[in-house]
């Protein structure tokens, strides 16, 4: 993706956006020109830090810089690809610890935190904290890497939401593996107190219960999932974050 131009590309942005906007309000006409003119003259890095901040006007919980970048790159990458129906991006920091709200469903048109929440990782990825990570069947881990959302079904443990992972070799087998989101009991303020982390899942992100249909509901139907942690393995190979960006 391309995200400088020529100075003078940019004020024929401009004088096109002032021209097809002639009908709108003055302030639906400013909105209009400063999103094309920002899209097509900004870095990447610019952008994010950007979007970040409009981010953090409106909420006080984010996943951190680096982590969102990470996301934003990925999701950029996939709506080239047309893989992206829903402007909706699922963050999942791994790096945190279960006790924590590590799952961020981030609405990246309005620049909203939809949902911000705890999220369960697998029964061989670790006991409080997710460190061992698996694209293979039966392995009971979770995988990394980015993912687009499927349809729903109704399974054992009730609404759940088939993801596909777009990364051969980090998520691939997700939907042949089962690896869905889910709401759980085992993934709620109630199981910290007790257990001091979360349950574990067969490699599902299972969220709590009462959340559970809103959420898969408002991200079900082609949008983004990343699931992050900082695993060297994982970052110099994953094919969406390694892509050039100016």
């Amino acid at each position: 993706m391309t995200y400088r131009i020529l100075t003078v590309m940019a004020v024929m942005v401009f004088s096109f956006a002032f021209k097809s906007t002639e009908n709108l309000n003055e302030n639906e006409k400013n909105n209009t020109i400063n999103e094309l003119v920002v899209t097509e003259a900004l870095s990447f890095k610019e952008e994010v830090a950007i979007t970040y901040e409009n981010f953090s006007k409106n909420n006080l919980n984010l996943p951190t810089l680096d982590v969102f970048e990470k996301g934003m790159k990925g999701y950029y990458k996939l709506k080239e690809e047309g893989a992206v129906t829903k402007k909706i991006l699922t963050i999942v920091d791994f790096n945190l610890s279960s006790s924590k709200k590590r799952m961020w469903i981030l609405d990246m048109e309005n620049k909203e935190v939809l949902f911000h929440t705890y999220t369960s990782h697998g029964k061989n990825t670790g006991g409080e904290f997710a460190k061992k990570f698996s694209n293979t069947l039966n392995s009971l881990q979770s995988s990394l890497g980015f993912y687009v959302t499927g349809e729903t079904y109704y399974g054992r443990n009730g609404l759940s939401l088939f993801i596909d992972g777009k990364e051969k070799g980090f998520n691939s087998n997700a939907r042949k593996r089962y690896v869905v989101i889910h709401g759980a009991d085992y993934a709620t303020p109630n199981f910290i107190k007790k257990h001091g982390r979360l349950g574990r899942s067969y490699g599902c992100p299972a969220v709590p219960n009462s959340l559970a249909k809103e959420l898969i509901n408002t991200i079900k139907g082609e949008s983004v999932v990343y699931i992050h942690k900082n695993s060297s393995d994982y970052l110099k190979k994953s094919s969406y974050l390694n892509y050039p960006t100016a």
